[in-house]
């Protein structure tokens, strides 16, 4: 049996089993405004994503998101979008903003080969507009001459700020 398990931040901080399937279920990701948790189960014996109303995960439904495999969801920084991983592409999921959770169908943003172990997959910039992500080793020996050397940038927001005005 596996759980999501939220530490509570307030009170005796006591752990709470938010699902207790039969399945894994794995990365509970909440939405902006607190409604929502998307997550990844392989009920149906592959990685799926699925949202459920929160924090009374058990009542009001529950939503399949991927449909032929998904895992690490994450929320749009606005709620407006679902991202999650499919293969090898990142998928990205309309939600109408409302009181009830409407999802609409999921959409290839992009294809690559990046680095997808579990506990750092990618991430989304605070706007919304980019992803950070890591290149898996064949991919980068293959756009670069030299793959013993490691650049380091010290300072990269000022570096960034020099290259890319802000408006």
């Amino acid at each position: 049996m596996h759980f999501l398990v939220l530490e509570l931040v307030e009170g005796d901080r006591e752990k709470k089993p938010l699902l207790t399937g039969k399945y894994i279920e794995a990365n509970p990701q909440f939405s902006p405004d607190g409604k929502w948790m998307a997550y990844f189960s392989q009920e149906s014996g592959q990685r799926e994503v699925y949202v459920r109303p929160y924090p009374d995960v058990n009542k009001g439904g529950r939503w399949q998101i991927s449909r032929g495999g998904g895992q690490e969801p994450k929320w749009s920084p606005d709620g407006g979008e679902l991202f999650y991983w499919s293969g090898d592409a990142i998928m990205a999921v309309k939600i109408e903003q409302g009181p009830t959770f409407r999802p609409g169908p999921s959409k290839e943003l992009f294809r690559g080969r990046y680095f997808t172990e579990i506990g750092f997959m990618y991430d989304i910039s605070p706007d919304g507009k980019r992803f950070l992500m890591i290149k898996e080793a064949g991919s980068i020996a293959s756009e670069a001459k030299n793959t013993d050397q490691i650049n380091i940038v010290l300072n990269w927001f000022e570096e960034l700020k020099h290259r890319v005005p802000v408006k």
